[in-house]
């Protein structure tokens, strides 16, 4: 659990949390006394001591005698051995690493058992109702809401996937603990459950040794999916319902969802060579694979628990129809082969086995103290295709069971494969089987033979349940569906016949629904109100691919495509071309009927990897994919581009249409456009992306595109991890809300719709924050019903890791933008408080930039003073931490210039400026101006509360230890003055919020921040020690392992990484 999420500003029960960090802690320090013994043990009880007796006199004021106390801390640990100071850097990681996991438990356990929790669905509807609000305009305006949630795979989540788990194991089991009927039997066996996984987390390597691929990354994010979002759906969907139901008196319908996800995992390639046109169509081919796995799991359940056999006219007529067919299917197969056929589906069978969680109650899913994350079968490029005397032979990774865990740490594990006993189910192949399918036909007869000593004698046609029937060939098709994209993975020829399998998720939605009716019109709601809803709401929400993969590309790598193409025409250089010659040409091309590109053309590779990713997505279309979004955007000619790239891609695509591609292998081809999304991210093209608006709607043919092909919306993404990084933080909060205010305006101009996509990191020098806030700080007007917004690495863990965190968030989201379409956020009451924020801003933005930017020494201070060149061996991402080779500030990565500063405690790319700007507007007398602005304005005051928090975590008497050990002396002053100017920072954060200290406002937030400190000053500490020690021994691969833990464990200390 990070510091941001939303739950931060509410109180915990500390007694309780306390009670519970004292059973983690006491259970560890009996499983270290026995895993590295008493001389290690009293190591750490004296680092222990130490630092926080040097905490408590520093809390007391007493400075002089907590620096001796921290002096004598450091020198000790530069004493220990390199394994000594291993174990103890491990120790105290694993400390801090308990202690978030108490927090986020009892901050789990406070929503629970809060009647009408802050910020929920039935608290805000019944403030608007109270207010005022038609219940009417409430439930139209909840049904037309469109939020769409953006995972991405920045590499923020430093927790190996192995180790999430193991935490995720120690809450459930600490929920379990907070039950009042455990007997004296049930409290032993779960303090013997804790004490086993405490022992296994810290027998496991904490360290990634590879980087994960991108293939892997996504499939760590369907794993969100499947493991806590899955559960969470119906459950929050089941509450805004309810909600809606009582403050309106009707409830939300049932394929109506606020709330849809996305993904950028596989499909973001900005300054990723490991992301190529491959890539994106595996991961989505295989979203779509999990997603008709779980969708057949559910059909499994349903199948069983939907037993009775009176039903509606319209479902009996088709459960007949099916029958027929079946039968027809069957006399034919019989008639060509002389032999019985067996059935690949059997509707006509009851269910041969109790299908997993058959046996437990619909709607619990969410509450469910156990959690046993069954493995998936996930099919990859890593199987081969059997081979045969007589040829190949089809190969499925279905043949064996490959947990869905294999290489996402990035640590290369051999796939261990379990041979899974053939027992047939429901008279269809095992999913075991589906890669043996010709050498099964083959014995169709002893195959015949064998089933029927498996499976029950058949039932009389009038026994078989309608629901059964019709159920029974959904997952038929199911199972189609997913044979063929397996088939699609391996690059295998596909023979289903399109009436066989599910393409879209109205196809699937259809029977459903007309089981849903029909129960409903027997007098069996109750019935299908339960799983049945369920499921008709994931389909829903999820489709047929769970997330949309969005792509992402850099606006220079499409000016190198048409560069190429245009000097292969022999038209010139199209970079060279000023930007009115550029539209001019884009407009024509794009007006035409013929292919731009000719087919003979010769590229080179990264223009062909361009090329290759816009046939890509004309193959999977909107069906799969969902925006194609353009970084570094600056120009009406960067999306133009982009659309006659897309274009000219389904051109020639769409000349395939009923063609096998190469290898026999037919593709999926759906013609639809993607979104095109402009990103704005310097500061420079912030103060532009409203007259680049403008100029594309006023291009009629671009205008005429948005209202034909995207129902007359445009989409606009602004970036908040560059601009931050390019002005500092105050002035890119500023910046961002201008911005925004003048793309709303612009589409107001030309009549179109807008929707914002926040590119928000989890830090708050990335834009991050508690998403309630973010989102009700927004300009007026800017939030209308609709809204994307990514939430990365981290933070995905943090607000949708557990079922019950993520219906939390999901009803943190839903209100949030409700509140801000119907309540909009007051806009600055005085003009002349714009005028104070351009003020600052500038004074801000100078100061930041003549440090980070002007100053020579200030590279060097950063690469002597932080680990930031050492981050790059944490095997995070799969990304490069640069977008270039150079060594500057510009090129560095957002998220490692965050990281870095923040192992430090520096936390320097949040605060840097804003001390210069708030005190050259103080100096003039306009403090109270500035007091007023922090009361009534939304907008300042969340920028300035979140800085606060920020300052709250910054330490300078750990970053003078930093500089004092690392850095050259001749920079050192430079270091003496960035710490005068966060004091100078402090000093005017209170000045404007009134507080006496900081986090005043935030008790809880205080207090823990202050707890953790005994525990993180020490990997501090000993990271400055090995920082040393390495930089003279730099093939040492324990000090660097040694290092990487120190990493680990500041990140969990300080609750963020970039």
């Amino acid at each position: 659990m990070t510091d941001i999420t939303d739950d931060i500003a509410e109180e915990i029960s500390f007694q309780s949390y306390d009670d519970d960090l004292g059973l983690l802690f006491s259970l560890f320090h009996d499983v270290l006394q026995r895993e590295v013994g008493p001389y290690i043990m009293e190591k750490i009880e004296r680092t222990r001591t130490l630092s926080q007796s040097a905490c408590l006199i520093r809390a007391a004021g007493i400075e002089g005698t907590a620096e001796v106390l921290e002096k004598q801390l450091a020198s000790e640990l530069s004493n220990l051995t390199l394994e000594e100071a291993l174990m103890l850097a491990r120790a105290f990681s694993h400390f801090l690493s308990l202690m978030g996991i108490a927090e986020t438990h009892h901050r789990s356990r406070k929503t629970r058992n809060v009647a009408q929790a802050s910020k929920s669905c039935d608290d805000t509807f019944n403030q608007l109702i109270q207010s005022g609000l038609s219940p009417d305009v409430l439930h139209d305006t909840v049904c037309n809401q469109a939020v769409e949630i953006v995972l991405t795979a920045h590499p923020t989540q430093i927790n190996r996937r192995t180790l999430q788990y193991k935490h995720i194991r120690i809450s459930h089991l600490l929920e379990v603990n907070d039950r009042k009927d455990l007997s004296q039997e049930d409290q032993d066996a779960l303090i013997e459950d804790l004490v086993r996984e405490i022992t296994s987390i810290w027998q496991t390597d904490e360290l990634r040794r590879h980087k994960p691929t991108p293939v892997d990354e996504a499939r760590a994010g369907l794993n969100y999916v499947e493991q806590s979002l899955w559960k969470a759906i119906p459950h929050y969907l089941r509450r805004l319902s309810n909600a809606l139901k009582k403050h309106t008196g009707r409830p939300l319908p049932l394929t109506c969802t606020p709330i849809r996800f996305g993904s950028w995992m596989g499909g973001d390639r900005d300054g990723n060579p490991n992301v190529t046109a491959k890539v994106t169509r595996d991961v989505s081919l295989l979203s779509r694979w999990m997603a008709i796995d779980l969708y057949t799991r559910e059909v499994d359940n349903l199948r069983f628990e939907l037993s009775m056999n009176h039903c509606s006219d319209s479902l009996s007529h088709l459960a007949h129809d099916i029958t027929n067919k079946e039968k027809s299917e069957e006399d034919r197969h019989m008639w060509l082969n002389h032999t019985p056929k067996h059935q690949s589906h059997h509707v006509h069978c009851l269910p041969t086995q109790l299908p997993a969680q058959a046996d437990a109650p619909s709607r619990t899913e969410c509450n469910e103290v156990e959690s046993h994350y069954p493995r998936l079968d996930v099919p990859g490029s890593e199987y081969k295709p059997l081979k045969s005397k007589d040829g190949p032979v089809t190969s499925s990774p279905s043949s064996s069971k490959v947990g869905l865990k294999v290489n996402v740490d990035g640590n290369p594990t051999n796939p261990v494969t379990i041979q899974q006993p053939v027992t047939p189910k429901s008279g269809s192949f095992s999913p075991n089987q589906v890669g043996q399918k010709k050498s099964f036909a083959e014995t169709q007869v002893s195959k015949a033979s064998f089933r029927k000593l498996l499976e029950p004698s058949m039932p009389q046609e009038s026994a078989i349940s309608p629901y059964r029937i019709v159920l029974g060939d959904v997952k038929d098709k199911l199972m189609n569906t997913r044979r063929r994209l397996e088939q699609l993975l391996e690059g295998l020829p596909c023979d289903q016949d399109p009436g066989d399998y599910y393409d879209s998720p109205d196809q699937l939605l259809q029977p459903l629904m007309l089981c849903y009716e029909s129960l409903q019109s027997c007098g069996s709601g109750i019935l299908a109100d339960g799983r049945l809803a369920d499921l008709i709401r994931r389909v829903t929400v999820f489709g047929m691919v769970l997330m949309k993969l969005d792509l992402r590309q850099e606006s220079g790598r499409h000016s190198d495509t048409l560069d190429a193409i245009t000097k292969y025409l022999d038209m010139g250089t199209y970079s060279e071309w000023d930007e009115k010659k550029r539209l001019q040409f884009l407009t024509r091309e794009l007006k035409g009927k013929r292919p731009l590109v000719p087919p003979t053309i010769e590229v080179s590779p990264e223009v062909k990897e361009v090329l290759d990713t816009f046939r890509v997505s004309a193959e999977l279309g909107s069906d799969s994919l969902g925006a194609y979004v353009i970084s570094m955007a600056s120009s009406a000619s960067d999306v133009l581009a982009v659309e006659l790239l897309q274009k000219d891609a389904r051109l020639a695509v769409s000349g395939e249409q009923g063609k096998p591609c190469r290898g026999g292998v037919w593709i999926m081809i759906h013609l639809n456009r993607l979104r095109v999304v402009p990103l704005f991210e310097t500061v420079k093209d912030l103060r532009s992306a409203g007259a680049v608006i403008r100029e594309l709607l006023s291009i009629d043919w671009y205008k005429d595109h948005i209202i034909k092909n995207h129902n007359g919306h445009q989409e606009v993404m602004v970036g908040y991890s560059d601009s931050g990084k390019d002005a500092g933080r105050f002035a890119a909060a500023w910046e961002l809300y201008k911005a925004q205010e003048d793309v709303v305006a612009a589409c107001k101009e030309y009549g179109i719709k807008i929707t914002l996509f926040h590119g928000r990191g989890g830090s708050i020098g990335r834009g991050g924050g508690p998403t309630h806030l973010a989102i009700q700080s927004q300009p007026p007007g800017s939030v209308m019903g609709t809204l994307r917004s990514t939430e990365q690495g981290e933070m995905v863990q943090a607000k949708f890791g557990s079922p019950g965190i993520a219906v939390r968030q999901l009803e943190i989201y839903t209100t949030a933008v409700l509140l801000a379409t119907l309540r909009p956020p007051k806009p600055p009451r005085d003009e002349n408080w714009r005028n104070l924020m351009d003020e600052i801003s500038n004074l801000s933005c100078q100061s930041y930039r003549s440090t980070v930017y002007d100053n020579p020494e200030f590279i060097t201070y950063f690469q002597e003073a932080t680990p930031q060149a050492e981050l790059g061996h944490l095997n995070i991402g799969s990304r490069p931490t640069r977008r270039k080779s150079s060594v500057g500030i510009g090129d560095l990565r957002a998220i490692p210039w965050i990281f870095a500063w923040t192992q430090t405690r520096f936390v320097l790319p949040a605060w840097l400026g804003v001390g210069a700007g708030l005190k050259g507007v103080c100096d003039k007398g306009l403090v109270n101006e500035l007091k007023a602005a922090y009361t009534e304005w939304p907008f300042f005051q969340s920028t300035i509360d979140l800085i606060e928090m920020v300052l709250g975590k910054a330490d300078s008497s750990i970053v003078k230890h930093y500089d004092d050990a690392l850095v050259h002396e001749s920079r050192r002053g430079l270091g003496d003055d960035l710490r005068k100017e966060l004091l100078s920072t402090e000093k005017y954060v209170l000045l404007v919020t009134g507080h006496d200290k900081l986090s005043e406002n935030n008790i809880s937030l205080r207090k823990l921040i202050e707890s953790r400190l005994p525990y993180l000053n020490p990997l501090n500490m000993l990271q400055i020690e090995i920082l040393k020690r390495l930089r003279n021994d730099t093939a040492n691969l324990k000090l660097r392992d040694a290092l990487l833990i120190t990493i680990n464990g500041i990140a969990a200390g300080m609750r963020n990484t970039g």
